[in-house]
């Protein structure tokens, strides 16, 4: 049995997850089961999650397999930016220090605040009233 040649990674973005799987190919990718098209309406979520394979010119040497959930579509796809940079990794660590520059591999950590209790919302207060 030949051993299928993989490499994997996770990004997480906001509350979302992605797990990603590299293996090479043509430079096809699916998303949840679904085409990249498909799944990213908007062009600038492609090329956004893409990043890190075209900066490193490497689009087209791999296929990608990818499971992601929770947060919207924006989170989901910087997730997925992460994740292709951490499987990247795992396929040559010589690149660290070209992702690293490019800021591909620092999680971002801002997330929503929480609502506290006796306001309307995480900033803003019920009305003040004098009288």
């Amino acid at each position: 049995m030949a051993d299928l040649v993989q490499y994997r990674g996770t990004g997480r973005r906001k509350t979302s997850v992605a797990r990603v799987i590299l293996r090479p190919g043509s430079g096809q990718a699916k998303v949840n089961g679904r085409a990249w098209e498909a799944y990213f309406p908007s062009d600038t979520l492609r090329v956004a999650a893409r990043q890190p394979l075209q900066t490193l010119e490497l689009g087209s040497q791999f296929d990608l397999l990818i499971r992601v959930s929770g947060g919207g579509i924006a989170s989901q796809s910087g997730a997925v930016r992460m994740g292709i940079a951490r499987a990247l990794l795992d396929y040559n660590a010589d690149l660290r220090s070209r992702l690293r520059a490019e800021g591909f591999l620092t999680r971002d950590s801002r997330m929503k605040e929480r609502k506290k209790y006796g306001q309307k919302g995480a900033r803003k207060r019920f009305q003040f009233s004098k009288r």
